[in-house]
């Protein structure tokens, strides 16, 4: 007879493991909840607060390069002051917003895009950091995103209020309520991208768009970008092979090393205008200097024009015979590559999942890559212009509606073409 003891079950569970399992056996998965977001408590910054640091936070990342840079222009000149610089710099940050600008000489309103997209990159950092600052991490709540949001862009719009009230007072004139609105705009709409990046929000919308109109933007997109790469090329090489004429033209200033440098900088701070307007020399419309001019591939008609390092790389004239045809053919490239590229991705999209591609789901993104980028350039030509004073100058840039059209068209046409050449191809290789 064997006697059992009341501690023997116990170790005879405990030998055979959690669950009763035998040692050694190992059992089904345990399946781990996924993290949720944190719930909004007292352990979380108010809105408001959160709002306020990261609004302030992009603000004044993106206005001390600026000042920096005016400081030495004020300091070539013997009139350099901490109070002066401050205020040249809000005036130049406020202009990088396509806030325009009161002088003597007539409205200032050509933004730096240098400066515009410093500060709608630090906009969008902003609207992650209100948006984790309030625990909405993840959340996937679109009030809570708009939320962050707004209230960013409500204290971007009163820093610019307030700078536009600082440089009013003993510099160019400024509307603060213009800048206070635009400001507001620009800080939502940038900090909006940042927060549904951090919520969530914007994976569940991008998700509930059908595919078609997601590989159509996306190569919309790329096409866009593509040829703003070709613009900056383009003038990247005019600027190399004028690059005496423009080191001529900052020497003349006679300002000192601190002066040229603060020029040289300057005109940095204007390449992506000069980008947008050489991918608008190529896409046909082209872009002017002034009242009465244009700079396009068939015409150049400029005038006299003032002694600024932007305008060294103009052309001395139209372009005929194999240049005329490489610059105009060069666009339609572009958007064949897109659609070649766009047209691979689908083939092995349907070879993945063994189904045959129907010609609707190609033509479709394709037929929408041509607005995209349409929207896409035209929104940059745009942006891009602007007055330099009351005079000859009170236009420069190019049309945004034209280069839109025309970048549709190219584009769409170059896409559509592309696509159906790269099916069909693909067909009798098959």
């Amino acid at each position: 007879m064997s006697f059992v003891t009341p501690d023997q079950p116990r170790r005879a569970t405990d030998a055979r493991g959690a669950g009763g399992r035998p040692p050694g056996r190992a059992g089904p998965p345990r399946r781990v909840p996924a993290p949720r977001a944190s719930p909004p408590g007292r352990s979380h910054a108010p809105l408001a607060v959160a709002a306020l640091v990261a609004a302030a936070g992009a603000a004044l990342t993106s206005w001390l390069p600026v000042t920096l840079v005016l400081w030495l222009l004020q300091l070539s000149g013997g009139a350099a002051s901490l109070l002066g610089a401050v205020r040249a710099g809000a005036a130049g940050w406020l202009l990088g917003h396509g806030v325009p600008l009161a002088t003597e000489t007539g409205p200032l309103g050509l933004a730096p895009l240098a400066v515009t997209a410093l500060a709608g990159w630090r906009l969008t950092r902003a609207g992650v950091h209100a948006s984790r600052a309030i625990g909405s991490r993840g959340g996937r709540s679109p009030g809570r995103t708009a939320a962050a949001a707004a209230a960013v862009g409500v204290a971007y719009g009163l820093l610019g209020a307030l700078a536009a009230v600082l440089v009013g007072a003993g510099g160019p004139g400024v509307s603060p309520v213009r800048a206070g609105l635009t400001l507001a705009l620009i800080g939502t709409l940038c900090a909006g991208v940042g927060a549904a990046r951090t919520t969530g929000v914007a994976e569940v919308f991008t998700g509930q768009v059908p595919v078609p109109v997601r590989e159509g933007v996306r190569a919309g997109l790329v096409a866009g970008l593509v040829l703003l790469g070709a613009g900056a090329a383009v003038a990247g090489l005019a600027v190399a092979t004028g690059g005496g004429d423009a080191a001529d033209l900052i020497g003349a200033y006679r300002t000192g090393v601190a002066g040229q440098a603060g020029i040289t900088l300057v005109s940095l701070a204007y390449a992506p205008n000069a980008t947008v307007w050489s991918a608008s020399y190529l896409l046909g419309p082209g872009f002017a200097v002034g009242t009465d001019t244009a700079v396009r591939t068939s015409e150049v008609s400029v005038g006299a024009l003032p002694a600024l390092p932007l305008f060294a790389g103009l052309p001395g004239g139209p372009v005929d015979g194999l240049d005329a045809a490489a610059v105009l053919a060069l666009p339609v490239l572009v958007g064949m590559a897109t659609g070649w590229l766009l047209a691979r991705r689908l083939l092995r999209t349907s070879v993945a999942e063994r189904a045959p591609l129907p010609w609707g789901r190609l033509l479709g993104p394709a037929a929408l890559a041509g607005p995209v980028a349409g929207l896409v350039l035209g929104a940059a030509a745009e942006a891009s212009g602007g007055p330099l004073g009351a005079g000859r100058l009170a236009e420069v840039g190019p049309v945004g509606w034209q280069v839109a059209l025309a970048a549709t068209l190219v584009t769409g046409g170059g896409a559509l073409l592309g696509a159906v050449a790269t099916r069909l191809l693909n067909r009798r290789a098959g």
